[in-house]
C-alpha cells in the first residue's frame, strides 16, 4: 500500500510538445470575388447587419425605403416639371422616377462601396474573410433598397395603363446587370483607395452629384443632339449611365404614352439594346481589373486601417 501511495506522488515526466516550423500566414483569399460567393453565409450575415443598422431605432423602419423615393419623386416632377415648366415629356414623372431607380441604385453602390471597407475597419483587421465581401455587400443592400422602387415603379405604371413586355423585361435586366457591374468595379477600385486617402471618399460624393444631370433623366436625350449639334449625341451615348437610364424608360415609360411606336422611335436610339451589350462586356472588363487592382493593395490595408 505504501509502495503506491509512494508511487503516486512522484511527479510525471516532462510532456513531449510539438513544435511546428512554419510561418503565421493571413488565409489564402486568391480567389477574390469567386471567395465572396464562395462564402455566401457571411455574404447574408453582413447585408442583413447593414440593413439592421440603417434603420436600428427606427419607429418605421421599412416604410423610410418606400417614403424616400416617393419624395424624391415629388421634389423632381414639382420644380422640374411645375415651377420651371420641363412638362413636354408625356407621364413626365415616370420619365424621371425610370431614370432615377438606377441613378439612386449606383450611386449608392458607388458612395457605400467606397467606404465600406473603413467603415468595417473591426471587422477587415479581425476576420479571416475576403475584404472584397464589403463592396459586393454595399451593392446588395443598394440592390435591396431598390426593390420598394420597383414596387412603386410597376404600380404608378400598372394604373397609366402599362403591362409588361419581353423587349421591356430584357431592358430591366440588361440595365440593373450594367449598374450592378459598373458600381460593384468602382467601389472595389475606390475601396482600396480610400484606405489610402480617406478624401477619396468625399470626392466621390461629389462627384456623383453629377450623374443626374449627365444622363436623360429629367430631359430626353434628343435635346444633346438639338443643343451641341450632330454627332455629340454618339459621344453622349458611350455613358454606360445614361444607356441603363433609357433602358429603364423602355421597361416602364414607354409603355405608358399613347403612342408606343412612335416613342420607342423618336426618344430611344435605334442601337439601344447594342450598345448596352457592349457596355456591360465593357463594365465585365472592368471589374477584372478592379479586382487586380485591389488584390495589388489588399494586403497593405489592416496596417493603414490601424
Amino acid at each position: 500500500m505504501a509502495d503506491t501511495v509512494a508511487a503516486a506522488e512522484e511527479p510525471e515526466g516532462p510532456r513531449s510538445v510539438r513544435v511546428v516550423d512554419a510561418p503565421l500566414v493571413e488565409p489564402s483569399n486568391n480567389s477574390g470575388l469567386l471567395e465572396v460567393f464562395r462564402r455566401r453565409y457571411l455574404l447574408r450575415l453582413l447585408v442583413r447587419r447593414e440593413i439592421s443598422a440603417r434603420y436600428q431605432g427606427s419607429f418605421l423602419g421599412m416604410i423610410w425605403s418606400y417614403i424616400n423615393p416617393l419624395s424624391q419623386l415629388f421634389l423632381f416632377y414639382v420644380v422640374i416639371g411645375i415651377i420651371i415648366g420641363l412638362r413636354s415629356t408625356e407621364n413626365f414623372g415616370i420619365h424621371v422616377f425610370a431614370g432615377l431607380i438606377v441613378v439612386v441604385f449606383f450611386t449608392e453602390t458607388f458612395n457605400a462601396g467606397t467606404r465600406s471597407i473603413v467603415r468595417n475597419k473591426a471587422l477587415v483587421s479581425k476576420l479571416a474573410v475576403p475584404r472584397e465581401m464589403f463592396p459586393v455587400a454595399s451593392m446588395m443592400v443598394s440592390g435591396f433598397h431598390m426593390g420598394p422602387q420597383l414596387v412603386i415603379m410597376a404600380i404608378a405604371c400598372a394604373v397609366l395603363g402599362w403591362t409588361p413586355d419581353p423587349v421591356g423585361m430584357a431592358a430591366l435586366v440588361l440595365a440593373l446587370l450594367m449598374m450592378m457591374v459598373l458600381g460593384t468595379a468602382l467601389a472595389l477600385m475606390f475601396s482600396a483607395a480610400n484606405v489610402f486617402f480617406r478624401d477619396i471618399a468625399n470626392a466621390i460624393n461629389v462627384l456623383t452629384n453629377f450623374v443626374r444631370f449627365g444622363v436623360p433623366m429629367i430631359y430626353p436625350f434628343t435635346m444633346v443632339e438639338t443643343r451641341f449639334g450632330e454627332g455629340s449625341v454618339d459621344a453622349y451615348l458611350m455613358n454606360p449611365i445614361a444607356q441603363a437610364v433609357l433602358l429603364m424608360q423602355r421597361a416602364f415609360w414607354v409603355g405608358t404614352t399613347e403612342d408606343v411606336e412612335g416613342t420607342i422611335a423618336t426618344h430611344l436610339p435605334d442601337d439601344l439594346f447594342t450598345r448596352g451589350l457592349i457596355s456591360l462586356a465593357g463594365c465585365l472588363v472592368l471589374l477584372v481589373v478592379a479586382q487586380w487592382v485591389f488584390t495589388r493593395f489588399e494586403n497593405r490595408i489592416p496596417e493603414h486601417l490601424s
